[in-house]
């Protein structure tokens, strides 16, 4: 008697990829996708979408296994994406993100993205950290990472950004993080930069503005401190957000614990929102994001 045959595993070359996309939500979207990777002999491993209502957009991230190079499986999106009109991308599984780190004095956020980036956690390259201040120094020289030190007054603002833009093209950058970097940048450069930087700041203390906002919460008695990462537009914190995270307090702790802990959900929450950033899964949707875990 002879035993029907099975699939075998597929081939060790394949090379994994994500597919990342958007459009205007209509029928037919996820079929035309679909019959675009199956007739380019792709396994799909996982796909998730979402459509809303209000917007009216319709977002998708299809990850694939494939022995195309991605040239060739570009090519071959290529059609169905013009049709639909769709702003897309093909990222490869593993590839990590060429991205700059801005700081000022405080090393927390800094510290822990570069342990995470060390320890082969978080999937980026930084090839450079820029600050306006030197004592960060010792940190950056400790991983091996490049420091620039780039002043910020009123008067050298322009002259100190033009400096960052020049870093930026130098190095294929292709996401800033600023970890706790206390300048606002130009209107310009946010727009420049859209999409493509990302910020962290106390967003449950919004009452607090200025310096020292964990003292200000202490001494009003706050139950809740927390983080949001953002995507940095000309609004000042109030762009996209990527990431929140919140811890209770009470009337126990010092004005230093709040320092301590809202420290540690700052670090946190912004290494989430960076890594879901180098893995293509977040997706903008005007003023909001659309983040497939």
């Amino acid at each position: 008697m002879s035993e029907t045959p099975t699939a075998g595993p597929r081939p060790s070359t394949e090379i994994a990829y994500n597919l990342t996309l958007s459009c205007a939500d209509r029928p037919g979207i996820v079929a035309a996708v679909a019959g675009v990777l199956a007739d380019a002999g792709c396994n799909i491993v996982d796909s998730q979408q979402y459509g809303n209502p209000a917007s009216g957009r319709f977002f998708m991230r299809v990850a694939v296994s494939t022995g195309m190079d991605q040239a060739q499986l570009q090519e071959r999106l290529r059609p169905v994406a013009e049709s639909f009109d769709m702003e897309w991308g093909l990222h490869r599984e593993g590839a990590k993100m060429r991205t700059l780190l801005m700081a000022s004095t405080s090393a927390h956020c800094l510290n822990h993205l570069l342990f995470l980036q060390r320890s082969g956690t978080l999937p980026i390259d930084i090839p450079a950290i820029v600050s306006n201040h030197t004592d960060l120094a010792g940190l950056a020289e400790f991983y091996g990472v490049p420091f620039h030190h780039i002043p910020v007054t009123a008067d050298t603002k322009e002259q100190a950004e033009q400096q960052l833009r020049k870093l930026v093209t130098e190095h294929d950058v292709e996401l800033v993080v600023l970890a706790r970097y206390m300048q606002i940048l130009s209107n310009q450069l946010c727009t420049d930069l859209q999409g493509k930087a990302i910020n962290i700041h106390h967003s449950f203390l919004p009452s607090f503005k200025g310096a020292r906002p964990y003292h200000q919460a202490h001494e009003r008695g706050v139950k809740l401190i927390g983080a949001t990462a953002h995507y940095v537009t000309p609004d000042l914190d109030e762009g996209p957000i990527i990431e929140q995270e919140v811890i209770r307090v009470d009337h126990a702790r010092s004005a230093e614990q709040f320092v301590a802990l809202g420290r540690d959900v700052e670090a946190r929450t912004l290494a989430q929102a960076v890594q879901w950033h180098a893995e293509h899964r977040v997706l903008l949707d005007g003023t909001r994001t659309v983040i497939f875990n």
